[in-house]
C-alpha cells in the first residue's frame, strides 16, 4: 500500500500530461513519446519487409504509389495543424489478403490482394485514407497507452487483493470486463473516427467519396458474415456504410474543386 500511495500521484501527472485531442476534437490519452512510436513503426515495418516479398506487378505498384501520394498530400492540406512525417514509404506486398496498414513514422503497406476488392482508385483511396487517418489521430499511441493502462489496473488489483481468496478470480473478471467494456468499444471508436477522417481526406484529394460506400459493400461481399458488432474491434459493415453515407454531403463539398488524380 505504501508503494501504491507513492505511485498514484505520479500516475495522475502522467495522465494529465498525456491528455490531447484528435483532429476531430475527441479527447484522447496518449502517453508514449512520438519518437518512440516512430521507432516502433520503423522496426515493425522492417520486420514485415523481411518476412513478406514485394509485389512485382509494375502497374499495380504505380497505381498504389499514385493513390498514396495523392492521399498523403491531401491529408497534409486538410489537417495542416497535425504533425506529419516529411516522407512516406509505401510498399505493396505480395500477399493475397485484402489488407492495408499505416504505421507511425510514415510507412504504408498494401497487400496486393486488396486490389481485388478495392476495384477503383477511389476505393483504394478510401482504404489508404482510413489508414493514414489512424496515424494522424495517433490511434496506435492511444491503443498502446490503453493496453498498458489495463495491465496496470490489473496489477494494482493484484497488489490490493494479495492474500485474499477472491484475488485471482477478481483479476480474471476485470480482464474480461476490460476487454468487453473498454478495449473493444475504444477500438471501434478509432475505426469510426478513421472512416470519417479518411472520407474527408480522399475527397480533398479529388477522389469520389461515394466509392467508400462501394468499397465496404465489396468488403462485406468478400468477407461474409462477421462476428456480432459488440464483440468485434471493427464496426459492422452496415453500421460503417450508414455512417459514411451520412457524411457524404460534407465530403463532396470538400472535394468540389479538386481535380481527380490520374492514377489509372
Amino acid at each position: 500500500m505504501r508503494r501504491l500511495r507513492w505511485l498514484l500521484p505520479w500516475l495522475a501527472v502522467l495522465l494529465l500530461a498525456g491528455c490531447e485531442e484528435t483532429p476531430t476534437g475527441r479527447t484522447q490519452l496518449a502517453l508514449v513519446p512520438d519518437g518512440l512510436m516512430a521507432e516502433l513503426g520503423e522496426r515493425s515495418f522492417a520486420q514485415l519487409r523481411e518476412r513478406r516479398a514485394p509485389a512485382r506487378d509494375a502497374a499495380l505498384n504505380r497505381r498504389v504509389q499514385c493513390v498514396a501520394r495523392a492521399v498523403v498530400d491531401a491529408a497534409r492540406r486538410h489537417y495542416p495543424e497535425v504533425a506529419m512525417p516529411e516522407a512516406w514509404e509505401v510498399v505493396v506486398f505480395d500477399a493475397p489478403s485484402p489488407n492495408a496498414f499505416a504505421l507511425p513514422g510514415g510507412r504504408i503497406g498494401v497487400h496486393a490482394g486488396l486490389l481485388r476488392v478495392a476495384e477503383t482508385p477511389s476505393q483504394l483511396a478510401a482504404v489508404i485514407g482510413h489508414e493514414v487517418a489512424h496515424v494522424l489521430a495517433d490511434h496506435g499511441n492511444e491503443r498502446l497507452t490503453q493496453q498498458l493502462g489495463v495491465k496496470a489496473a490489473l496489477l494494482v488489483v493484484g497488489l490490493v487483493s494479495e492474500g485474499e481468496l477472491a484475488g485471482e478470480p477478481l483479476m480474471r473478471a476485470l480482464g474480461i470486463g476490460a476487454r468487453l467494456g473498454l478495449t473493444l468499444p475504444f477500438s471501434r471508436t478509432h475505426e469510426e473516427e478513421a472512416d470519417l477522417m479518411g472520407l474527408e481526406i480522399m475527397a480533398e484529394a479529388g477522389f469520389d467519396p461515394a466509392q467508400s460506400v462501394a468499397l465496404w459493400r465489396n468488403m462485406a461481399a468478400a468477407g461474409g458474415d462477421g462476428p456480432p458488432e459488440f464483440l468485434s474491434t471493427h464496426p459492422a459493415h452496415d453500421s460503417r456504410i450508414e455512417a459514411l453515407q451520412a457524411h457524404l454531403d460534407t465530403a463532396r463539398r470538400l472535394g468540389r474543386d479538386a481535380a481527380p488524380p490520374a492514377c489509372g
